[in-house]
């Protein structure tokens, strides 16, 4: 007998396990597959940065992960390994949750358990046969294969996406003729520096991040005790072939700096990070939808990982995708809701690939890049070129077209607080719409008709609009200073745009 599911995910990594979370808060109970036997405990991310933080903060999950009440904006970051300070820290769009990849995704895949999604691992989706009404699937296990049937088939299975492959889905880009290698490993503690970078005898100090030379660029960074995260990149491909070794990690190192620095194994458990890249793929795929079958992180978008934009794209791609596919399979949706989701992220994604492919080539060899470089340090150390820099590295520029033209409307809503001191972000917990009525219930009055699928908040907030409507993403789709007849006409045409018709 042919299982029937409403949604399945293939891949359950950080963004399938996320939108999996965010579809079970909907009612939605998707099925996850994923080929490997259990959560993959090689270590990728080291955190996450941008606004993705604020995004895990409206669903309880910061606090809940990290056990610190909300998160602190950081006071700069980095472009292409120049340092970026941000004009006023306190109002700095940067935030950076630091934990390992294979933590985020225990914790994920708890959560995920918790609201009664269908995990199973060691099941690899095999084929795939897409329909008008759904997704006929092959389903591949150690005890044999059988079939099951998708309303809607997610692909969050990564840069080599066979759900992607499956469809047809293009998948443009280029391969640099470059090759990274990483590794964690150990050095002698004299050549430990204190800010988790390296001092090289005959070098000088190379600090935390990424750092230019002429023969190539040099990652440092510690972020667990006595392991050190080293990285190399020059020109050309890789001769060697096989698992990277830490001889082959050293000797890239040796000729970018001259100098031999003796990394070894680590002496603690592992698994530790060691991967060699052959050529860097920044590539999107030329839609993220093609009828019921959708695509999630890597298998939409690779980039570079510098500047650590990965995690903050693929996780608010989930977010995003996450209430719109759950409104179509609830049957509110109303016409163009899920169709949203591509128009939405598709730019952002070439945002992201656009600055991290800048940010690559500022990091190439050669003088004229220096000199360049030279004048980039310049420029970001002007207010206003680093606020925007900054605002790009987090994704706070991203703006929605909500067809609302408030200041606020179609941004990453600000982190409000009603006078009761309940913040809006712990409004979003459950992943529903919210508006904010601040005007003693005209707001209110005008959106009773949408009460099934909106939670109606009466109170006013600090500093902060008379009314304001926040999709279950965090984003605004309305917002008003005074509130007229012509404001109530257009929060309702708002309600209707992304919550459906009135009931």
């Amino acid at each position: 007998m042919t299982e029937k599911r409403e949604v399945v995910i293939a891949g359950a990594g950080p963004n399938g396990l996320m939108l999996a979370c965010e579809l079970a808060l909907a009612g939605i109970m998707p099925v996850v597959l994923d080929a490997l036997p259990g959560a993959s405990p090689e270590p990728k991310a080291n955190g996450l940065v941008g606004q993705v933080v604020r995004m895990l903060d409206m669903r309880g999950l910061y606090s809940g992960f990290t056990g610190q009440d909300r998160p602190q904006p950081l006071p700069g970051w980095m472009f292409s390994g120049m340092q970026l300070s941000y004009p006023d820290p306190a109002a700095s769009p940067m935030y950076a949750m630091m934990m390992p990849q294979p933590q985020l995704v225990r914790l994920l895949e708890k959560r995920a358990r918790e609201l009664g999604v269908d995990l199973r691992w060691g099941h690899e989706l095999a084929e795939l046969q897409p329909g008008d009404d759904g997704v006929a699937l092959s389903i591949a296990t150690a005890d044999g294969v059988y079939r099951m049937t998708a309303g809607y088939l997610v692909g969050a299975d990564g840069g080599r996406s066979m759900v992607r492959k499956s469809v047809g889905i293009g998948f443009p880009g280029t391969t640099s003729e470059t090759v990274g290698r990483l590794a964690q490993v150990e050095v002698p503690d004299e050549f430990r520096a204190p800010d988790g970078g390296l001092n090289i005898p005959g070098v000088g100090h190379i600090p935390f991040g990424h750092n230019r030379f002429d023969n190539g660029m040099v990652l440092a960074g510690s972020f667990q005790p006595g392991v050190l995260l080293v990285g190399t990149r020059e020109d050309g491909r890789a001769d060697e072939q096989g698992p990277l070794t830490i001889a082959e990690l050293r000797a890239s190192l040796q000729r970018i700096l001259g100098v031999d620095v003796p990394l070894q194994e680590p002496s603690g458990p592992g698994p530790h990070a060691k991967r060699r890249i052959d050529g860097q793929n920044t590539r999107q795929a030329d839609h993220y939808r093609a009828g019921r079958v959708l695509l999630l992180g890597d298998a939409a978008h690779v980039h570079s990982a510098m500047g650590g934009p990965g995690l903050n794209l693929g996780l608010q791609d989930a977010v995003n995708l996450g209430w719109k596919l759950a409104a179509e399979v609830n049957g509110w949706a109303p016409a163009g809701l899920l169709d949203s989701y591509e128009t939405e992220r598709h730019p952002v994604g070439q945002r992201v690939i656009m600055h991290s492919m800048a940010q690559s080539a500022l990091m190439a060899p050669g003088s004229e890049v220096a000199q360049l470089r030279m004048l980039f340090e310049e420029l970001l150390a002007l207010p206003g070129v680093s606020e925007h820099v900054g605002r790009l590295l987090a994704g706070s520029d991203v703006r929605y077209d909500v067809g609302d033209d408030h200041p606020l409307s179609g941004y990453l809503v600000p982190d409000l607080t009603l006078d009761d001191g309940r913040r809006v972000a712990d409004l979003l917990h459950d992943a529903r719409p919210v508006l904010i009525d601040a005007s003693g219930g005209a707001v209110a009055a005008s959106a009773q008709g949408w009460a099934d699928r909106v939670t109606i908040v009466t109170a006013p907030l600090v500093d902060g609009p008379v009314g304001i409507l926040v999709r279950p993403d965090g984003y605004v789709a309305w917002a008003a200073e005074e509130f007229a007849p012509s404001g109530a006409r257009a929060l309702r045409a708002a309600l209707g745009r992304w919550f459906g018709a009135a009931a």
